[in-house]
C-alpha cells in the first residue's frame, strides 16, 4: 500500500484550551469542515458526548462521499488522536491527529494525517498529499475564523454548467505558492490598476483573475490578475493579454471573504468529479461581482468558472 503523510499548521489568537475544545467537540465540525460546503444536502450525524473518547462523526453525501471519524485518545489541551474511515468513493483508513502548542499569539495547532491508498491508486500519492494539504489549510483557516470571530464567511452555490462568451483580460502575471496568493494578488491588482489609471482607462470593467494550468505537486500557481478592458486600452496600458475562449464552464459562486475562495475552487472540482464532467486543461478564472474596496467581506460575490467539455 502506498503510504502518505500530511501536516499543516496555523496560529490562532486563543488559548490552547479554547482551541482544543473547538476541535474536540465534533458537533462544531460542520462550521469549519473544508469538505461540506459543496454538498449542503450531505447528512452529518454526531454521537452523544461529542467531545469524548469513542465519539463518532459520520457523513454521507452525493458529492462528499461517505465515512466516519472517531476520537481514539484525548489529552486536553495538548493532543487529539483520531481515526478516519472512508467508505466512498473508496475504502481506506487513516490516522488523524491534532497537536496544540501555546505561543505568544495564542495557540499553534497542527493537523496531521497518516494513511495509505489502495494499491491501484499508487499513482495518486503525490497529488493526494497536495490536495489533502490544501484541504487542511482551508479547514484550519476556517477553524481560526470560527474561533476568533464566531462565524465563517464562506457560502457556496453551484450555478451549473453555463455557455460562456469569450473574454479578453488585460493585467499583470505572477506566480506564488498557495499560502502567498493573497499578497501576490494585492500586488498584481495594484500594479494593473495603476497602469490603467496612468493610461486614462476607465476602471468600470470587471475584475478577473485567470489561473493558468499548473502541476499541483509544484505548489506554485501561475495567474494573471486584471480587467476585462478593450484591446486598445489594455495595450496602451502595457498590460499582459489573456484570451478566455468561448465554450462551456462549470460556474460555482462564492459569497464571503476572499480568504475562503479556496472552498469554492475545491468544491468545483469535487462537483465536476461527482457529475463526471471532463475538466479541460485550459485557463480557469474567477470574476469579482462587486468592488472589494466598498463591499464588506461577508457580502463579496465571486463567480468561479471551470472550463469543461
Amino acid at each position: 500500500m502506498p503510504a502518505f503523510e500530511v501536516s499543516r499548521s496555523i496560529e490562532i489568537a486563543a488559548p490552547p484550551e479554547t482551541v482544543y475544545d473547538g476541535v474536540a467537540d465534533l458537533g462544531t465540525w460542520t462550521k469549519w469542515s473544508p469538505w461540506l460546503g459543496i454538498d449542503p444536502d450531505a447528512v452529518v450525524t454526531v454521537s452523544e458526548n461529542a467531545n469524548s473518547v469513542g465519539a463518532i462523526y459520520r457523513w454521507k453525501g452525493d458529492v462528499v462521499g461517505e465515512g466516519e471519524l472517531e476520537h481514539l485518545k484525548l489529552d486536553r489541551p495538548r493532543q487529539i488522536s483520531d481515526e478516519i474511515r472512508f467508505t466512498k468513493p473508496f475504502k481506506s483508513t487513516s490516522k488523524v491527529g491534532f497537536h496544540f502548542e501555546a505561543t505568544e499569539v495564542g495557540t499553534k495547532v497542527t493537523w496531521r494525517m497518516q494513511g495509505s491508498l489502495p494499491w491501484f491508486l499508487f499513482w495518486m500519492r503525490a497529488n493526494m498529499q497536495t490536495l489533502i494539504g490544501m484541504d487542511y489549510d482551508r479547514g484550519l483557516k476556517m477553524l481560526r475564523e470560527h474561533l476568533e470571530t464566531g462565524e465563517v464567511l464562506s457560502e457556496i452555490e453551484v450555478q451549473g454548467v453555463q455557455s460562456v462568451s469569450p473574454i479578453d483580460v488585460y493585467g499583470v502575471s505572477d506566480a506564488a505558492p498557495l499560502n502567498h496568493m493573497g499578497p501576490a494578488m494585492e500586488r498584481v491588482f495594484s500594479t494593473a490598476t495603476e497602469k490603467l489609471k496612468q493610461a486614462d482607462v476607465s476602471l468600470d470593467a470587471a475584475m478577473i483573475s485567470v489561473y493558468h494550468p499548473c502541476d499541483l505537486k509544484q505548489n506554485e500557481f501561475r495567474f494573471t490578475g486584471g480587467y476585462a478592458v478593450s484591446n486598445d486600452d489594455g495595450m496602451a496600458a502595457g498590460l499582459t493579454h489573456c484570451h478566455l475562449s468561448a465554450g462551456n464552464a462549470l460556474c460555482v459562486r462564492h459569497i464571503g471573504s476572499y480568504e475562503n475562495l479556496g472552498n469554492a475552487w475545491s468544491g468545483a472540482y469535487q462537483y465536476a468529479r461527482y457529475k463526471k464532467l471532463k475538466v479541460l486543461r485550459q485557463d480557469a478564472y474567477e470574476i469579482y461581482r462587486n468592488d472589494p474596496a466598498t463591499t464588506p467581506p461577508r457580502d463579496r460575490i465571486t463567480d468561479i468558472f471551470l472550463p469543461v467539455k
